[in-house]
């Protein structure tokens, strides 16, 4: 464990570090399984324990990453579209684009700043936002905001575990990690109840709404 810390403590001194906050944040907008969260929490917890890196820079990288990554994912939805490849049409992926969709329909701006909390659920949101014509000039301001406050989120669970957690920065870290990823789960939960709810009082109410032929 002891030379886990100090490889981990090393790597976080470098300035490489900041690129990589922002390429893994970059990428997880369209990749889910790159875990940007984990990555900003840490970063955020060692910052705070151990001095570096510095914590309104990774704001700063992660919120513009986050943007940028939500918008590149809303550009596949509108190339690609949503059912074209087979892991698109499995169960959960279908189920989870059917939500966004529903959502979209309903209540997009509230949905995209909620989705940006939810690692595969702001995908299928953005890409779905995309596929189904959501305009861009409308799309875009709001995923600045969404991952704006995402950015300060993360940090801000990074910061108060590394303050907690001075003398043991991986710890701090750890349980970073841990926090920001249960209350994911708890938004998550919320909003598909939510949704679950607005959707049993609209029963005429499309599962997906249309893919617009429209350019940009």
């Amino acid at each position: 464990m002891d030379l886990l810390t100090d490889f981990l403590l090393a790597a976080v001194s470098s300035p490489w570090v900041y690129l990589v906050v922002f390429a893994v944040v970059v990428i997880d907008g369209f990749f889910p399984p790159v875990p940007s969260e984990s990555i900003v929490v840490v970063a955020a917890a060692l910052g705070v324990s151990a001095g570096t890196p510095n914590p309104v820079v990774i704001v700063v990288l992660a919120a513009v990453g986050a943007a940028i990554g939500d918008n590149i994912a809303y550009w596949l939805g509108r190339r690609i579209g949503i059912d074209r490849f087979r892991w698109m049409r499995g169960r959960r992926t279908a189920a989870a684009l059917d939500r966004a969709g529903r959502g979209l329909a309903l209540r997009p701006a509230s949905l995209l700043l909620v989705a940006r909390y939810i690692p595969v659920g702001r995908v299928a949101v953005n890409m779905t936002a995309g596929a189904t014509g959501l305009p861009h000039r409308r799309f875009w301001p709001l995923t600045v905001l969404a991952g704006a406050c995402w950015a300060v989120y993360s940090v801000l669970i990074g910061i108060l575990a590394g303050n907690a957690f001075r003398d043991q920065p991986m710890l701090g870290a750890t349980i970073g990690v841990v926090l920001a990823l249960c209350l994911g789960v708890l938004v998550d939960r919320v909003a598909a109840a939510i949704a679950r709810r607005r959707a049993s009082a609209r029963p005429g109410l499309p599962t997906r709404p249309q893919p617009s032929r429209t350019g940009s």
